[in-house]
C-alpha cells in the first residue's frame, strides 16, 4: 500500500510539513514525482481545467512547465482540519514571449488515509509583472 508520510489527522506540524513536501515537489518540475503525491484516481480542478487521474496529472504539468519558463513557486499553510489542508500560493514564470507573470491562488486538499492526495481545487489569477517586482 503506498503511503505519503505525513498522514492524517493533521495537526500543525506535519500540515505544515505536507505544504512544504508539495512545494518542494513543484518547485522540482518534476510532473511524474508530483504526481506521486496524489491517488491514482485523484480529481482536480486548476483554473477551469479538470484533470482526474495520475496520467492526466502528468500530461498537465508537463504541458504547464513547457509553458511556464523559469516557475518558482511559494505555498503557505493556510487552514487544516482531520484529512484537508487550504493553502494559500504564488508562484511566478516567464512565458515564451518573455513576458513576466506571478499567479495568486488558494488551493484546497482532501487526503485519503494513506496521505495520498485524493482531491485539488484550486483557483489562481495571473497578473502581469515587471523583472524589478519579481519577489521569488
Amino acid at each position: 500500500m503506498e503511503q505519503k508520510f505525513p498522514l492524517p489527522p493533521f495537526n500543525v506540524e506535519t500540515a505544515k510539513q505536507k505544504v512544504q513536501l508539495a512545494e518542494d515537489a513543484w518547485n522540482s518540475q518534476d510532473p511524474v514525482k508530483v504526481s506521486m503525491a496524489y491517488t491514482v484516481d485523484s480529481e482536480w480542478r486548476n483554473r477551469s481545467v479538470f484533470v482526474n487521474g495520475r496520467e492526466e496529472i502528468v500530461q498537465f504539468l508537463t504541458a504547464k512547465w513547457e509553458k511556464e519558463l523559469d516557475y518558482k513557486l511559494k505555498k503557505e499553510l493556510w487552514a487544516f482540519s482531520n484529512n484537508r489542508i487550504a493553502v494559500r500560493f504564488e508562484y511566478e514564470f516567464r512565458n515564451d514571449q518573455d513576458e513576466l507573470f506571478r499567479a495568486y491562488g488558494n488551493e484546497n486538499w482532501e487526503f485519503d488515509e494513506n496521505g495520498l492526495m485524493q482531491k485539488r481545487y484550486a483557483s489562481i489569477n495571473d497578473v502581469p509583472i515587471k523583472e524589478s517586482e519579481r519577489r521569488l
